[in-house]
């Protein structure tokens, strides 16, 4: 099993003068530390003008930043947004960042998930994947055709050579953002990684990961010609402390994550500084004090962590992704805890992906036939996740 740190740069209300600063320099110093500490992947993601929700629209930049003070993490896109961005300039940017990291990229590609951000780029929020599947067979082969030129539906491109060329052949390894369940069989049929968010129990994630690899092995359907990468991830919500108690305090942020991502979902797009999504956070924290539930995932001491952890493994995710950095969770608690879960809990399931790797090889090549395992009762994240609180936010009248 390997272990990433994920980032949305989350700002929540009052700002300071120098907040953004702030917040960019202590994600870098995270980073640094967590490539310090032996994690495998830091994943930044693109959002553009949700407000509290993400800063984080150049995700490049900073992970260029990033490559700069690391040598051994892996550094992923999670994701580009493809529709808002041109395909060579995706190019361009992946090739250069690949280069200056000497070949530690990971690229994940997505669709964008709101009007928000879509249409002020003049992307209709219904032809979104329409366009992502477009961008996919204009951009990748960018990456190792000296000569290329592309006429689809949404995107031309005359006869050009998109350099530099990435230090990884023919392109760093790809991902697919599975925002919705089904999405992580559409990414296998696609032959790419999928990364999504934590599964409701154990029988959920054996199912969706037979659905992964079925498809990859029975559907494989590519848009052109890339290399596969068949991988399974999933974020879940971080906080290592001594005691349980003292995660769950300090991992407030991930309700916070939760309620804007709804918010915007389902109010916005909002006009620019009309709404404190930090005190609108607060007000339904008040009113909704009787239903709240302890924070789920990866959250509480490294003994309550290492039996959750087993779970993933016996469901045998490929790599888990730590999202520590939400709401206002402190600097400070989030080096903490890295460094706790770094030296007393992931070394032991890192030592054992040796193992699993196995298992998937035997897998992929036939030697292990996975059963067909209907998902639809399974449809559902954990009760922790973005879409479980839409629905109890729906109930409760909050939006």
């Amino acid at each position: 099993m390997k272990f990433g740190v994920f980032y949305e740069l989350q700002l929540p209300r009052p700002w300071e003068e120098d907040s953004e600063h702030k917040l960019f320099s202590n994600a870098l110093d995270q980073v640094e530390l967590a490539d310090a500490l032996g994690y495998d992947y830091a994943w930044m993601v693109e959002h553009h003008f949700l407000e509290e929700y993400s800063h984080c629209s150049a995700p490049e930049v900073f992970l260029g930043a990033a490559s700069q003070r690391t040598h051994n993490i892996r550094l992923g896109h999670g994701i580009i947004q493809l529709p808002t961005n041109h395909p060579a300039r995706v190019a361009e940017r992946v090739s250069t960042l690949d280069l200056l990291s000497d070949g530690r990229v990971e690229l994940g590609i997505g669709e964008g998930s709101s009007v928000t951000e879509l249409h002020p780029f003049g992307r209709k929020f219904r032809d979104k994947r329409a366009v992502w599947e477009d961008a996919v067979k204009a951009c990748l082969p960018m990456f190792w055709n000296d000569s290329w030129e592309y006429k689809g539906e949404y995107f031309e491109f005359p006869k050009r050579n998109v350099i530099p060329k990435p230090m990884q052949k023919p392109h760093p390894p790809l991902w697919v953002a599975c925002s919705q369940l089904e999405t992580i069989t559409y990414a296998g049929s696609r032959g790419m990684g999928a990364l999504g968010f934590q599964f409701v129990d154990a029988k959920s994630a054996q199912a969706w990961r037979h659905a992964y690899y079925n498809a990859y092995l029975n559907s494989l359907d590519k848009l052109c010609d890339y290399q596969t990468n068949p991988n399974l991830a999933v974020v879940a919500p971080f906080m290592c402390c001594e005691t349980d108690e003292e995660a769950q305090e300090k991992m407030d942020g991930w309700t916070f994550f939760q309620f804007a991502l709804v918010l915007y979902s389902k109010e916005g797009p909002f006009e620019p500084g009309s709404i404190d999504f930090w005190e609108r956070y607060e007000e339904w924290k008040k009113e909704n004090k009787s239903k709240h539930v302890p924070n789920s995932g990866l959250v509480g001491s490294p003994e309550t962590i290492r039996k959750k952890l087993r779970e993933f493994q016996e469901a045998r995710i490929d790599q888990i992704i730590l999202l520590n950095q939400a709401g206002k969770n402190a600097h400070e608690d989030i080096c903490a805890s890295l460094e706790l879960f770094g030296r007393e809990v992931m070394p032991e399931y890192q030592a054992q992906d040796a193992d699993h790797q196995e298992w998937k090889a035997k897998v992929l090549s036939g030697d292990i036939v996975l059963e067909e395992i209907d998902t639809d009762p399974y449809n559902a994240y954990s009760t922790q996740t973005p879409v479980s609180v839409v629905r109890k936010a729906e109930k409760a009248g909050a939006n």
